[in-house]
């Protein structure tokens, strides 16, 4: 189907999600569905009444955190109106039936968050962050080297709700997959790399992008497209060729798609969908936020997701544009958005005072008054021999402003110079960042240019000049990559002073947290009220306590009080031995009291050591506490006791091992404690999640750090979590980003717009933390 390009215009807008709409998937002339932050998909269907329209006719719930990747499942004889598969953050793949509206299938098995699914037939391919297994490099005999660790990531394929089988694919987080027309499989990952897969073996690497490929698209008739972190947008041929290379955005492109008529759509952080035609980018559509995701309709037409919650469909058909009203509101609301977004002189525009301001006098002849004047800053100069504020101009916005920094091969600068170097050369491009070493840039740009490095100071002069650094010091650490000597600077005294560090005021976190307090009269009054309850029921009876076992009870709570003979009391086999029988026998519902004396057991040293030999048998105690209270509709106050008897144990480095051990079902078994209304809940399981980060970073567990890194910023997002456990849940991800392995991850995991909603907080310590994380994710 041909489309003479014509430029997109609003057709309508569909409103419903609460919290950025992420993903789309057309479903054919049935409808689309979206996903979104706000734990949802929700389905929209052609509103007959305005054929320019959509209406919400689904809204599917069941997710527990933000829903990224959908599939569409045609209609069937199991799904009569067709079905929807939707991934999530929560580690979750669901499969919907449309007819009824519930889901049907849960797929359990992905570690961390799903970010692509593709259907191969009736069989589900997923793609997700998660590991596969620890893979040992051996270097060749003879050579004291160390070996190499290499993790590989994995597809997994589903058949009747269950896992088939899984194999391994990138070196990094897979973030897209895709199936070709001819029935191979394309991911893409943050190894920088796409893979064609013809069943499970690999039958061609592309190489060429250089940030994460982050999405991908099958480009009718010719091959592939991929849109990366880079900023690009490349087309593949299916034996590998690049054909073609298509630059525009100014940050992260998110999403890609095309089109039988040869266009191509993309999305972007630099809040805009752009039109390419032939490799030129034909139109760029300005959104109020970050563009998640874009696809085409059948039709040509465009839908596309973006961070205000809103999904906006847009059209070539003049019969379907939008009315004069709406066409208005969203014009209105686009400027409000620039206005908040733009910046004048290091000042926001919507901060700037308007014309009203330019009737208050001057003080002197000459003072200068920036107004704002529609979408632009004016500056006015005071004349005071004629009494009135003279325009000198609009005020152009410089390099911080993020919608105008210059892009040179798809990355942005703060800089980008043309540098003419004579004798009939061409003009080259130098591009620099403010926060670079102006030594550093000249030594490798002078390499990427084969030019003599005689030219060096000349270049680090110039890029001093240009950028207004007149006072600037080089790092005293510098050492000339060839000589060895520190940097020459004409006039400058022999000794540098220090340049200050990044300085964090919350990170990286250092020790472990513990819940080392207790209401211990409290404790033995419940398990005395639980114990009468358990004598008054015959067949219950048989599992409570005599008298010598309270007695014994009472024996420990006593050691437990004096804190003071810590270092050289003494709990006797018998006292740990009640405390175990009580934890295996006593009902559920009657625990946490007795988990909460078992909390207080774990902080003593005598007692940490004892509880160890409970652990190391098969019949672990711990782990199967954890199974007990976390199975179906558990109690709020036995996961409470529980989570702290877990972060306890981090205080002992004896139990490290076991906590490494059995890292990924104690996070599996506490997930829900997310979403808990219970306060002391989510604090307790945010100091789990930070003790983890600390243990995880000095053991350099890379798989480990970023399931946890995951728990940590679903927590994070979440403006109903309580202040206290946000705040941890974001030092535990600035630590792990800082000092762990993870950096990179928390950047695909979109921690820059997490840590910017942080910082808006009210809550001065969350602002804080938010601000070291921004800081953290702007270090090379």
């Amino acid at each position: 189907m041909d489309i003479d390009f014509k430029e997109y215009q609003l057709r309508c807008q569909l409103r419903g999600h609460e919290d950025d709409a992420r993903g789309i998937c057309i479903c054919g002339n049935a409808g689309i569905a979206t996903s979104s932050r706000d734990r949802t998909v929700r389905f929209w269907t052609s509103d007959e009444s305005q054929k320019r329209d959509y209406t919400m006719s689904k809204m599917l719930l069941g997710h527990t955190s933000f829903v990224g990747p959908l599939s569409w499942i045609p209609p069937n004889e199991e799904f009569p109106q067709g079905g929807i598969v939707s991934g999530g953050m929560d580690t979750l793949i669901l499969v919907w039936n449309l007819t009824t509206g519930e889901k049907v299938q849960m797929l359990k098995g992905h570690k961390l968050q799903v970010t692509g699914i593709a259907l191969d037939g009736s069989d589900i391919i997923s793609v997700s962050v998660d590991w596969g297994k620890m893979m040992e490099l051996m270097l060749p005999y003879g050579q004291r080297w160390p070996t190499f660790a290499l993790v590989k990531h994995t597809l997994r394929r589903w058949r009747g709700g269950q896992q088939l089988e899984a194999w391994e694919a990138h070196n990094a987080a897979i973030q897209a997959i895709i199936k070709l027309p001819s029935g191979e499989l394309v991911t893409g990952s943050s190894d920088m790399t796409l893979k064609l897969w013809k069943g499970k073996s690999c039958i061609h690497t592309f190489l060429g992008h250089t940030d994460t490929v982050r999405g991908l698209a099958v480009m009718p008739n010719l091959g592939i497209v991929s849109a990366s972190h880079d900023g690009s947008i490349r087309l593949w041929a299916i034996s590998g060729e690049l054909l073609m290379e298509m630059v525009g955005h100014t940050s992260i492109v998110y999403s890609v798609d095309a089109h039988a008529s040869g266009l191509i759509v993309s999305g972007s952080e630099d809040c805009s969908a752009k039109i390419w035609k032939d490799g030129v980018c034909v139109q760029s559509i300005e959104h109020p936020g970050c563009v998640w995701d874009a696809k085409f309709l059948e039709n040509g037409d465009i839908v596309t997701a973006c961070s205000d919650g809103v999904v906006r469909v847009w059209t070539l058909d003049h019969d379907k544009i939008a009315d004069a009203v709406e066409l208005d509101l969203f014009a209105s609301l686009l400027s409000q958005y620039k206005i908040s977004r733009k910046r004048v002189g290091g000042l926001k525009l919507e901060d700037l005072p308007g014309l009203d301001a330019l009737k208050t006098p001057g003080t002197s002849d000459g003072q200068t008054k920036v107004v704002r004047e529609g979408d632009n800053g004016v500056a006015y100069a005071w004349n005071m021999r004629e009494q009135k504020w003279d325009k000198i101009g609009e005020v152009v916005d410089g390099p911080d402003d993020n919608m105008k920094r210059p892009v040179l091969d798809g990355i942005q600068y703060d800089y980008v110079f043309d540098v003419d170097i004579g004798d009939g050369e061409p003009v080259r491009k130098l591009p620099y960042n403010r926060s670079e070493n102006p030594y550093d840039v000249a030594d490798q740009w002078l390499l990427k240019e084969n030019l003599p490095l005689s030219f060096r100071q000349q270049i680090v002069e110039f890029i001093l000049q240009n950028t207004g650094q007149k006072d600037f010091t080089p790092d005293p650490l510098f050492r000339d990559p060839y000589t060895g000597s520190s940097a020459y600077i004409p006039g400058a005294p022999s000794k540098l002073p220090d340049v200050a560090k990044p300085s964090y005021k919350h990170i990286p976190k250092k020790g472990m947290l513990v819940f080392d307090s207790a209401q211990f009269d409290g404790i033995l009054r419940k398990i005395s009220e639980f114990n009468n309850t358990l004598l008054s029921d015959a067949e219950k009876k048989c599992s409570s306590l005599n008298e010598g076992d309270m007695s014994r009870l009472s024996a420990i709570v006593k050691i437990l009080k004096d804190t003071s003979h810590y270092h050289s009391s003494r709990f006797s086999d018998v006292d740990i031995a009640l405390m175990m029988k009580l934890l295996k026998t006593w009902p559920v519902p009657l625990l946490f009291p007795v988990i909460d004396v078992m909390r207080m057991i774990v902080t003593h040293p005598d007692g940490v050591a004892k509880l160890l030999q409970y652990v190391k048998n098969e019949d672990d105690i711990v782990s199967e506490l954890i199974k007990k209270v976390t199975a179906s509709s558990p109690l709020p106050a036995n996961l409470l006791t529980s989570i702290r008897v877990v972060t306890n144990l981090f205080k002992n480095s004896c139990f490290h091992e076991w906590l490494l051990a059995h890292r990924g079902e104690i996070l599996d078994a506490f997930s829900s404690c997310c979403s808990s209304s219970n306060k002391n809940v989510q604090i307790s399981y945010a100091t789990l999640l930070l003790n983890y980060s600390v243990l995880l970073i000095e053991k350099k567990d890379e798989e480990g750090q970023s399931q946890v890194l995951s728990a940590a910023l679903e927590m994070a997002e979440e403006d109903t979590i309580d202040s206290d456990s946000r705040f941890r849940a974001l030092v535990a991800i600035g630590s792990l980003m800082l000092e762990g392995l993870v950096r990179r991850v928390a950047l695909d995991f979109d921690v820059v717009n997490i840590a910017k909603a942080a910082k808006a907080s009210k809550d001065a310590k969350i602002a804080e933390v938010a601000a070291d994380i921004e800081l953290v994710a702007k270090q090379n």
